[in-house]
């Protein structure tokens, strides 16, 4: 049984590790949001970032891509991620049901925050995220980095976000 990954942030692009398989898909009942305040990989303790995060909503879900993990990887790629996506237990690490473009529904490991975390910060304004994201800057480089390479390869796979979009003008205009 094939492995699958659930991503919908860096993941899209920059996995860590090469999918035998890349399939749009959607996780229902989640939105995409930068709810998650990054002090390790795109921000500090004394100055954090924000990341991406899926969080509980009544929406009708968040677009993203399943990637397929070959069998041989499987322990690698499971070790890698949590030690990637698991660093400060913000995320809870859950297998939850995904359905593929192809109209497949496959189990996808996927990383869900803990709204009882304390870098969870949901409902922040699009303004404040903006003025946080152009400044931040932690262990994996500037915060800015993360949003402009998150919503370009979204674009590419046709996955249109537009308070994103907003954020990438914004982002932009802080930091001319």
């Amino acid at each position: 049984m094939t492995l699958w990954v659930f991503g919908y942030g860096s993941l899209v692009w920059n996995p860590g590790f090469e999918p035998a398989d890349r399939v749009l898909a959607t996780l229902p009942g989640y939105t995409r949001s930068f709810c998650m305040r990054s002090v390790h990989h795109r921000g500090t303790p004394d100055v954090p970032g924000l990341v991406l995060a899926l969080d509980r909503s009544g929406a009708a879900g968040c677009p993203g891509v399943a990637l397929g993990v070959r069998d041989h990887e499987r322990d690698t790629v499971l070790a890698y991620l949590r030690d990637r996506e698991l660093i400060s237990s913000a995320y809870f690490e859950q297998v939850l049901p995904v359905e593929l473009a192809d109209g497949r529904r496959v189990e996808a490991v996927t990383y869900v925050v803990d709204p009882g975390h304390e870098q969870y910060c949901g409902g922040l304004p699009l303004e404040e995220q903006a003025r946080i994201i152009a400044r931040a800057h932690g262990g994996r480089g500037p915060n800015t980095e993360y949003l402009f390479n998150t919503v370009a390869h979204l674009a590419e796979l046709g996955i249109a976000d537009d308070d994103l979009h907003w954020l990438v003008d914004r982002v932009r205009a802080l930091c001319a």
